[in-house]
């Protein structure tokens, strides 16, 4: 428990952390030497205000104290016992009921060493502690000491002078940055996340209410109306149970998407690593395949029922516990409908980050929530509820439709990261406009089991599939009849991805570089301005400002013969960079990442230079690397060819 409650608190201090190059403990590494045998190594530890580190003697059942040990796979000596301690201070911690040991400002620790390997010239150490304020965050890091000096060679780890090199070339040497931290029209840019963010808890939205008409869901009304009605004697606290009852219901469904932003604290890129993943997105193809077999009727989907009967027993209790567990009951019972409409929305908004799932998981839960509490709190308007029956299978089997199609969207993120040529574009939409077309029969009775009457909703909606086969049908040839891009941008694969032969393959058959250094060789023989963007092949914004804002005939002339087009692709994991290019990026911390991949180089060069990893991400620059307008993201037309005009008005006036 001691542990798991310790990891709280860390996941805590991850969470609400801001991602910066500032660190609340700094380490000055230093070697005296004792005998031709003995060192010692020293760690002078600098603490940053308000901030403690615990000592290597803080209790066991308490936060976890440091530990120092040899870093992995490394010989040739032995520590003697643990290193000494400076000043350090206690005091009593009402979370463990103990006293607790700590550093404040500073410290130093001071690590004896025996040397059995004459020949050994470094030792490096590994640094495990537990650093607090109001929350904690976890210090672990590598400190290299050489044995032949007093000055450490390195703080953080031994890389070779390609690595050095080729870091440095990484860190661009940009004039006029000035730009990359203000913005011309920010208030613009927040709208276009406000507006991303509402679009997602709409559709989070949307999925709450589907989730409602399915007969895992609705039949649950009357049980729930049920139980407050019994339970409370006064209107008045009746309603404020039913208030509590939606409360604690959205509450449950956003906690779902609490772990996430843990892992997006831990690394900026982490999440669009996740959904790029060509595995978890074969995993996620499979797992809605799946969701889309139970909606069928094939199996069902279902979570132990010891959950169930645990939380329904719970919900005896008395006041606002029992109304929780009641809560938890109806997210648990109803899981068989909810939990595909659930991992939908779970793979669909990893690659906007963890406030987006977030917003979309209060979103589906608040329109779960809101007509339990209003048929609980006014149990007259059962009345007017439609009755269960046929009807809400063809509910569940209408999702499954839905569920099938989305499916395929996850196999043609992982088909376009792999570059395995699988899922073409026609190919993909060939696929979708027959899922609309089963649908489409299914709804008029054609195929599948009948469920209740034919009714005129429900022709309604089989004439909407139909139509949108019909839609979708040209799409597998060469030259469509009608653009698709209003609909399939983002959905569809791009269209230089495609069984036909194409002239290159760069959006909308622009010319572009896919490498940084070439196309900005290019741009210095011809004297023209570049458009750097940043991209991915599974990135849904970045196809529809290709096709639907590129597109345009003002912003594509202009990309075309006034810009130098570099696209680099973050989530190209797939194809290894030459034996040769492979290093060790040395961040501005002192820590190495690994850059073995095209999609780990362009990535760490976004991170590196412009401080974020979100994609698109568009910067205009000269070829002398002077940036001539702030950044651009996911924006309207307009916007972007204002911001086109004036990097180029700036560009050719100097």
């Amino acid at each position: 428990m001691k542990k798991f409650f310790t990891l709280f608190l860390l996941f805590i201090g991850l969470a609400v952390y801001s991602q910066s190059d500032d660190n609340p403990v700094v380490v000055t590494p230093k070697v005296e030497k004792i005998s031709d045998t003995e060192y010692d190594l020293i760690f002078d530890v600098l603490i940053a205000e308000d901030w403690h580190l615990y000592s290597q003697y803080n209790p066991e059942d308490a936060s976890l104290p440091m530990t120092i040990s040899p870093a992995e796979g490394q010989t040739g000596y032995t520590l003697n016992g643990k290193a000494k301690e400076s000043e350090t201070e206690t005091q009593f911690s009402e979370i463990w009921g103990k006293d607790e040991i700590f550093f404040v400002e500073e410290g130093k620790l001071v690590q004896r060493i025996t040397v059995s390997d004459s020949t050994l010239t470094k030792v490096t150490l590994n640094l495990d502690a537990q650093v607090c304020k109001e929350y904690c965050l976890p210090f672990d890091e590598d400190f290299t000491f050489s044995l032949t000096g007093e000055v450490v060679e390195q703080t953080v780890a031994d890389v070779d002078e390609k690595s050095k090199e080729l870091s440095q070339s990484l860190n661009l040497d940009l004039k006029n940055t000035v730009l990359l931290k203000s913005s011309t029209d920010t208030s613009a840019e927040g709208e276009e996340k406000d507006n991303s963010l509402l679009n997602i808890f709409l559709l989070g939205f949307v999925g709450g209410l589907l989730a409602f008409l399915t007969p895992c869901v609705f039949p649950m009304v009357p049980l729930t109306v049920s139980f407050f009605t019994k339970r409370t004697e006064k209107k008045g606290k009746g309603i404020g149970s039913a208030i509590l009852y939606g409360f604690f219901i959205v509450l449950i469904y956003g906690l779902i998407s609490l772990p996430f932003h843990f892992l997006d604290t831990l690394d900026p890129e982490i999440l669009n690593n996740i959904s790029t993943n060509i595995w978890l997105n074969l995993f996620f193809f499979v797992i809605l395949i799946f969701f889309a077999g139970s909606f069928f009727g094939f199996y069902e989907l279902t979570l132990p029922s010891s959950w169930s009967n645990k939380a329904d027993s719970a919900s005896n209790v008395g006041g606002f516990l029992g109304i929780f567990f009641m809560a938890l009951t109806l997210a648990i019972v109803s899981f068989s409908c909810t939990g595909p409409i659930l991992g939908s929305l779970l793979a669909g908004s990893l690659s906007g980050g963890a406030m987006q799932l977030s917003v979309g998981m209060v979103g589906f839960g608040l329109a779960l929530a809101l007509p339990f509490a209003l048929f609980a709190m006014f149990p007259n308007w059962l009345n007017t509820l439609p009755k269960s029956g046929g009807w809400l299978n063809t509910v569940k089997v209408v999702l499954g439709f839905i569920e099938l199609a989305f499916a395929f969207k996850f196999l043609s993120n992982a088909d376009l990261v792999g570059h395995w040529g699988l899922l073409k574009r026609e190919i993909f939409i060939g696929i979708w406009a027959l899922i609309a077309f089963l649908l489409a029969l299914y709804l008029f009775g054609f195929i599948g089991k009948k469920y209740g009457k034919m009714t005129l909703f429900r022709v309604l909606v089989g004439i909407g599939a139909l139509a949108l086969s019909v839609y979708l049908a040209p799409g597998v040839m060469e030259k469509p009849a009608w653009n698709q891009n209003e609909l399939l941008s983002g959905f569809a694969p791009p269209k230089f991805h495609s069984i036909y032969e194409k002239d290159n393959h760069c959006p909308l058959n622009l010319n572009c570089f896919k490498d940084f250094d070439e196309g900005i060789a290019y741009a210095k023989s011809v004297n023209k301005p570049v458009l750097l963007d940043f991209t991915g092949w599974a990135c849904v914004n970045c196809r529809k400002m290709e096709e639907n804002i590129w597109s345009q005939p003002n912003i594509y002339s202009l990309i075309n013969d006034d810009y130098v087009l570099i696209s680099l692709y973050v989530d190209d994991h797939q194809r290894m960079l030459p034996e040769e290019e492979q290093f060790d990026f040395i961040k501005s911390n002192g820590k190495v990442k690994r850059i073995r991949t095209y999609g780990d180089k362009w990535a760490t060069l976004q991170a590196a230079n412009f401080k974020t990893a979100s994609q698109p991400f568009y910067v205009l620059m000269s070829p002398e690397l002077e940036v001539l307008n702030s950044p651009q993201q996911y924006t309207d037309h307009t916007t972007y060819y204002n911001w086109l005009k004036t990097g180029l008005d700036r560009f050719n006036n100097n």
